[in-house]
């Protein structure tokens, strides 16, 4: 049982009992607003790292305009293919896969998307996929810390029942009422671990100079790292593969995956030449 059940709950995590106001007859979602305010804010960094490497003012905005749509309807893809039963099991509305508003957007569907957009933009701008990629490493963690405060706002992403004293409680949204229990609030563990992998990113890169997309691969390896505990405490339902989370080899996965090519790939950090790319239009 909870703290909850046993009476005691001094000093545990409210959450809110609703994540969307109205302007006249136009709704303003929390969860849009802190997807948004973490783009922005990973935008930013990504643009001074970008600025430091001898881009052209400018460029990060460039590159988002290919790479935020893709990594949002990759990130909702992933999400949609790997829990489809909300969606097209018995009882699901598939409609309802369109409502990203209500939370359910894939950190892995987002990467790969985003990926393929700003392969795009580099293309087009003359600047190499791991310059870019570099550039992102620090803001992308930051950004993400920001977005999981909209699943604190849409009470979701929480884990299993927990007695300590920073236990989450639930609101049940469609009904307003509250849970009985606390749970681990596993939004925030990601949040939090997300910043520390920004700051390790941010050291390693600031004393070696990485370059060739290892600043990136080492996010990658630290995202993953934390991923896996992470994924093993939450709840909510989910595609399992022997009793295990899909998401949890997905993690595993990956994170051998950019240790390899961490390893492996050698080289000095690419400086691009002072110039005015041409605007993607």
């Amino acid at each position: 049982m909870g703290l909850r059940s046993t009476g005691v709950n001094l000093a545990s995590i409210p959450s809110p009992s609703t994540a969307v106001w109205h302007l006249g007859p136009v709704p303003i979602r929390a969860y849009a607003l802190c997807i948004v305010a973490g783009i922005v804010v990973a935008g930013l960094i990504m643009e001074k790292r970008l600025r430091a490497r001898g881009a052209a003012p400018g460029t990060t905005l460039d590159v988002a305009t290919w790479a935020v749509p893709a990594g949002i309807v990759g990130a909702r893809l992933y999400h949609v293919i790997s829990s489809p039963q909300a969606y097209f099991g018995s009882g699901g509305d598939p409609i309802s896969a369109l409502y990203i508003w209500e939370g359910g957007l894939s950190i892995w569907g987002a990467v790969i998307g985003g990926a393929a957009g700003a392969w795009i933009a580099a293309r087009k701008l003359g600047i190499p996929l791991t310059v870019l990629g570099d550039a992102l490493a620090v803001g992308l963690p930051v950004g993400q810390a920001i977005g999981r405060l909209g699943n604190w706002f849409n009470n979701e992403v929480y884990g299993r029942i927990t007695t300590l004293p920073w236990g989450l409680e639930i609101h049940d949204m469609s009904t307003g009422r509250l849970h009985p229990d606390l749970y681990h609030p596993v939004f925030a563990y990601e949040a939090l671990w997300n910043l520390g992998v920004a700051a390790l990113v941010w050291a390693v890169d600031r004393r070696f100079q990485l370059g060739r997309g290892r600043a990136f691969a080492l996010f990658v390896m630290g995202y993953t790292a934390g991923r896996l505990w992470i994924e093993l405490l939450r709840i909510d339902a989910a595609n399992t593969f022997f009793g295990v989370r899909v998401n949890v080899f997905t993690a595993a996965v990956i994170f051998c995956l950019a240790s390899a090519y961490f390893v492996l790939v050698r080289g000095p950090r690419e400086q691009l030449k002072p110039a005015e790319p041409a605007r993607i239009g």
